[in-house]
């Protein structure tokens, strides 16, 4: 019998549909294009106020923050619009004032809404009190708040059909399900990151901040996921993004625009090198897959405890190296600051704040709000299993 080689049989009408129905809908590409342009864009602008300061509203990071919004409430309301006037079929869906989407629709074009409005808030509130380099503004919490929620709702669009699917489907939205949901951590540490830095690393604050926000994320995230390694793949997406800002933005150059300048800048100032929760995170899904069948509370108390104690017993010895010389180079980016970092502050002369009277107490409370941090995000982790619409 002669060898062939014959051509692809053309595909039935079902299989074509089986096809459609388990590719990635363009709206989650889009959802994960906008929290990506959204995460870029902040620590871009945050360099340009540590870099060039406050210039000008129409800056490109600013742009790449406010596509994020554009682009949620471009496919939200699609998403709405289409199944409301039934120009597409779709079960998975909620009621809300009279319209009909995928939840995830809704918290996503609420939370553009808000990133929208927090435009001109922060356009004027630089206009009437100056230009500063503060995170925590009321714009800039309104900003933070509404990308929080854009991306929650692309979590949870993301959920909703990641629930239903199985097979390499599955997998697929679970890859995004986990970057969507590193993102989130890295918002979360760029809302902490006046309480983050170099310089308070001794301190028993910068433990308890921790504590409140990182457990739940983590845990959230790995109990939805059900993957084996879900907390070790956000904390090293987690860690990759902000490895990346490190390396790539002193790249291009910059020079202040803004006074006082004590410190010369030529090139655009990186975030600092990303915590290492990807220690913690390793543990913890070592943990959880020996524990599944454990009270959730006993879970979370002696997951908080070997969270707190495996970032503190890392970051404390790695924080003395990055206040060491061998840390202000390029790579570990240590030898960076703002133009207006005063030669006589601590983070300049990479000296450590002085550890509070109440130290141990402080760290006692870190491990308890870990404890407590981590239990509502099993509880918020198990909410997101539930998720189908």
């Amino acid at each position: 019998m002669a060898n062939t080689i014959p051509f692809p049989a053309q595909a039935s009408a079902g299989e074509r549909a089986t096809t459609r129905s388990s590719a990635i809908p363009w709206y989650l590409w889009c959802a994960v294009f906008s929290v990506t342009s959204a995460m870029v864009g902040a620590h871009w602008d945050i360099s340009w106020h540590r870099s060039i300061g406050r210039d000008t509203f129409w800056t490109p990071a600013h742009i790449a923050i406010y596509l994020c919004g554009i682009l949620a409430g471009i496919s939200c309301a699609y998403l709405i619009l289409s199944r409301s006037f039934g120009f597409v079929q779709d079960q998975a869906v909620v009621r809300m004032w009279g319209f009909r989407a995928p939840l995830g629709a809704f918290l996503a074009s609420w939370g553009g809404v808000a990133m929208l409005t927090s435009a001109p808030f922060d356009d004027w509130w630089h206009s009437a009190y100056g230009l500063d380099v503060k995170i925590v503004s009321p714009p800039h919490v309104l900003l933070i708040f509404g990308t929080f929620m854009v991306m929650m709702g692309a979590l949870v669009l993301t959920l909703g059909q990641m629930n239903r699917a199985s097979g390499a489907e599955r997998g697929r939205l679970n890859a995004i399900f986990l970057y969507i949901g590193a993102m989130i951590v890295v918002l979360l540490m760029i809302f902490l990151m006046e309480y983050t830095i170099r310089p308070m690393m001794h301190t028993a604050g910068f433990y308890k901040v921790i504590g409140v926000a990182v457990p739940f994320a983590l845990a959230g995230l790995a109990r939805a996921s059900g993957l084996r390694w879900a907390s070790t793949i956000a904390a090293a997406i987690y860690s990759v993004f902000l490895i990346g800002c490190v390396w790539i933005l002193p790249l291009f150059p910059a020079e202040p625009k803004l006074g006082p300048v004590y410190f010369p800048v030529t090139h655009f100032v990186p975030p600092e090198w990303p915590l290492l929760f990807i220690v913690p995170a390793v543990a913890l899904d070592l943990l959880w897959k020996r524990t599944a069948s454990w009270n959730k509370w006993l879970l979370a108390a002696v997951s908080g405890i070997v969270f707190m104690g495996l970032f503190l017993a890392v970051q404390w010895p790695f924080a003395d190296f990055l206040q060491s010389p061998a840390a202000r180079n390029a790579f570990f980016g240590a030898k960076y600051f703002g133009y207006y970092t005063h030669p006589n502050s601590a983070l300049f002369q990479y000296r450590f704040l002085p550890v509070e009277p109440d130290f141990a107490k402080g760290i006692l409370l870190a491990f308890v709000f870990s404890m407590i941090s981590m239990r509502v995000g099993l509880g918020w982790g198990d909410w997101m299993r539930k998720v189908r619409r």
